[in-house]
């Protein structure tokens, strides 16, 4: 066992060595040494789906690889797919492995194709199965057919198939084989309940035709054709793979508690759908051609929140579930030991009133790109304004979702005028019935109190929350929303204060942490989606070779898939959080589009 130990690895790699394989239903993350240590399959007894595999032997992993540990890695994504080729070159010959997940299938499979380029090569395969977050060894039989092996546990169970001989030891499935030149060794793994009849194999080949097919079309749609199109194309690909097709939700990420802080307690379960990602990721989705993706994301936005006002979550399941309790999986020992693994998130339960500004501005630019409404849709939107209206005033936890207790956050104030804001621009634009004139009263009182109570004359900023002399980098989105026009003096004062206090080798920290006003120890990596908003801030005040050089430091923070994680942390140089982000992805989208081909830049979410 302690060779195949050895073979799997004692650990996870770093974050940014990670690809991501998904069939639009399930994910999984791929590492450049071969390992597959994180998959998750939907389960809708649960809070939002499962871990099967995670990051070491003991806890699950599935790695394939040339016997000889010194062979050379080259790796890529497939004609704009999420199907990953990993080229391993050895001194006696090539191989490449081609992963991905079929889709349109009933029950998902990940598909390994082990295909010999050139010469002949050594090979071995290790498969550590475990469920449940790694606590739970399922009971492995032979299949009837002998093409593979069957293990359950519980509810789940899963099959290899392939053609080769497998062995077990020590709980750990194991094969040794060598793959000649012109030759293709399939292994497929997938998931069913353990109440039915084990899935049926499938046709690899075929299903590797089909499902870069699928890619291809989908990737045709698209019709942003600038400067950046490379790295757009990657992020949208990698929102569509983040996308629950049976509902058109959108997960923030495939992981959970992957650190913000290595060996730290910033450690959240990101496999859910945020409203705060709303209105960016529909401006994304539209502004690049994909309507369709859109009208299903807007339709799952509409049937979360529906229901009593006073009711809305910052965040909902793959399906809109809304009770999604934090525990803690004290069994793991957590991402290179950052501990707590946390599964299900609290936050879930905070108040949070600038969801109620990103419904309401999703919402209407849903309505200005045509997509279609359903008839209570408005009857929805403004029962929602006439609660915001009840509560805009109160303190909540902020956009961050602090622990510290609730405060007057500006930019929850901020977000409350929009919702207000965007509800006139859609009765004005659209002859929605509303009560207009006490809306624009609020609208103005509103506007009035935040540049009254969320501004420091002396330091000539706006801060965190009122009263306070803190900054936060959600502040750049204040011109981003239309609240003032970017060449205001205040919106110029408070930049050029974030660029003084919350810059890390350029790029932008959320805050500082070390206050401790979010209730957590201090120390954090930049976030990457604040340091998009400083481009965009710099392109809407004419600086544009700053935005242009700053996006480009962005853009080679990618991995060498093009994938991003939630920050970056400057002084390993390395990327920290969950991963891959979409809020990352879509930040990046909307900077690119700003930038488009040096054209026009204006505010993303004017209405």
């Amino acid at each position: 066992m302690a060779d195949e130990t050895a073979f799997l690895g004692t650990g996870p790699a770093d974050i940014e060595d990670y690809a991501l394989i998904g069939d639009c239903v399930t994910a999984a993350l791929v590492s450049r040494a071969g390992s597959i240590d994180w998959l998750c399959w939907p389960r809708f007894d649960g809070p939002a789906c499962f871990a099967a595999l995670l990051g070491t032997p003991q806890h699950g992993a599935w790695r394939i690889a040339p016997e000889d540990g010194a062979a050379r890695v080259q790796r890529r994504y497939l004609d704009g797919s999420v199907v990953l080729e990993t080229v391993f070159t050895t001194a006696d010959g090539e191989v490449a492995m081609t992963d991905f997940m079929p889709v349109g299938n009933h029950a998902s499979s990940v598909v390994r194709l082990v295909e010999g380029r050139r010469g002949r090569v050594d090979m071995r395969m290790a498969l550590a199965l475990r469920f449940d977050f790694g606590a739970t060894v399922p009971w492995v039989t032979r299949l009837p057919d002998g093409s593979g092996l069957l293990a359950i546990a519980g509810p789940d169970l899963a099959a290899l198939r392939t053609t080769v001989p497998l062995t077990g030891e020590d709980f750990t499935t194991t094969a040794r084989f060598t793959v000649h030149e012109g030759q293709t060794i399939p292994f497929v793994l997938t998931h069913g309940p353990s109440h039915l009849r084990p899935p049926k194999p499938i046709d690899a080949r075929a299903a590797l035709a089909e499902t870069l097919r699928f890619w291809t079309r989908w990737s045709r749609k698209g019709t942003y054709r600038g400067r950046y199109q490379a790295a757009v194309h990657r992020s949208l690909v990698t929102l569509k793979a983040l996308t629950y097709h049976p509902t058109g939700g959108i997960v923030a990420a495939p992981t959970t508690s992957l650190p913000e802080q290595i060996g730290g307690q910033r450690n959240w379960d990101y496999r859910f759908c945020w409203l705060r990602d709303a209105t960016l990721t529909l401006l994304a989705f539209m502004h690049a051609g994909y309507f369709e993706e859109a009208q299903c994301w807007r339709d799952w936005l509409h049937r979360s929140v529906a229901g009593r006002p006073d009711q809305i979550q910052i965040m909902y399941g793959l399906a809109g579930e809304r009770h999604l309790r934090e525990w803690e999986a004290d069994w793991l020992p957590g991402y290179r030991g950052s501990r707590p693994v946390r599964v299900g998130n609290a936050a879930h339960a905070q108040l949070q009133l600038d969801v109620y500004g990103e419904v309401m501005d999703a919402l209407h630019h849903a309505r200005q790109g045509g997509l279609a409404a359903p008839p209570a849709s408005w009857d929805l939107q403004r029962s929602l304004v006439d609660h915001l209206e009840q509560i805009w005033q109160e303190p909540d936890e902020g956009i961050w979702e602090t622990r510290g207790g609730r405060k007057p956050f500006t930019l929850s104030r901020v977000m409350a005028w929009v919702a207000f804001d965007r509800a006139i621009r859609s009765a004005e634009n659209f002859g929605l019935p509303a009560p207009l004139d006490q809306w624009r009263k609020l609208r103005t009182t509103m506007h009035a109190t935040i540049c009254r109570e969320g501004f420091d004359a002396d330091r000539n900023s706006f801060t965190q929350f009122f009263g306070s002399k803190d900054l936060d980098a959600s502040l750049l989105l204040v011109p981003l929303v239309n609240f003032l026009p970017p060449d205001d003096p205040r919106v110029l004062g408070t930049v050029a204060a974030i660029e003084r206090e919350l810059l890390a080798d350029g790029f932008v920290l959320r805050y500082d942490t070390r206050r401790g006003a979010d209730g957590l120890p201090e120390g954090e990596g930049a976030f990457l989606a604040c340091s998009f908003w400083l481009a965009d801030n710099y392109a809407l005040q004419g600086r544009r070779k700053e935005a242009e050089a700053l996006f480009e430091r962005l853009l080679a923070l990618r991995n060498d898939v093009g994938l991003l994680a939630e920050e970056y942390d400057p002084q390993r140089r390395r990327q920290v959080g969950n991963f891959p982000q979409a809020f990352s992805h879509v930040a990046l989208i909307g900077t690119a589009l700003a930038l488009h081909d040096g054209g026009p830049v204006e505010a993303r979410a004017s209405g």
